[in-house]
Parts: structure tokens; sequence; C-alpha cells
């Protein structure tokens, strides 16, 4: 299961969720679409594909397009492979 990242179907669902032009689901900024190639595995803000519920913990999800989200690489990172839902943002300040 682990090269089928590099598959043609997987390829397919990132540039599918990427021609949505999202926010990261995970924080709710803008991710910066612009950046590709090399860059983006690096860049903290480029876009990555999410899972909802981790591919470490569901393998037979891995292209369902109803568990891909769009984040940050950061957001992403720093996830995990938690199963939890995106933090709730209050609508102001208490």
């Amino acid at each position: 299961m682990a090269g089928i990242r590099n598959g043609r179907p997987y390829r397919r669902l990132c540039s599918t969720q990427r021609s949505y032009g999202l926010p990261c689901w995970w924080c709710g900024g803008p991710i910066r679409y612009d950046i590709t190639g090399p860059l983006a595995s690096r860049h903290r803000d480029a876009f990555t594909l999410d899972h909802l519920l981790p591919v470490s913990l569901r393998p037979d999800l891995l292209l369902d397009p109803a568990n891909a989200r769009s984040a940050h690489r950061r957001c992403n990172s720093a996830r995990g492979n938690r199963v939890t839902t995106a933090p709730v943002k209050s609508s102001r300040r208490w």
C-alpha cells in the first residue's frame, strides 16, 4: 500500500482537490496553491491532501473523495494520524 500514493488515482484525487481552491479544513486559512514542484514538499503553507480518517488507520479510504480534505502542510503534519475534527472557531474573543 505504500507505493499507491504515487499512483495515477492518487495524483488525480490530489489534482481534483487542489482544483477546488478550498481553504485549509483544519485552521481555515488560505492555502498557497501557487506553490508547486519540489518546493511544495517543504513549504509550510503549501497544499497537501489530508484525510479526515487517517490512512494509517483506514487504508481502504485512501482514494475516497469523501475522506479527502485540503490542508496546509504544517496543519497536516501537526495533526498527525489523530482522529479529530477541526478545531471549533469562536465567532468572537471572550
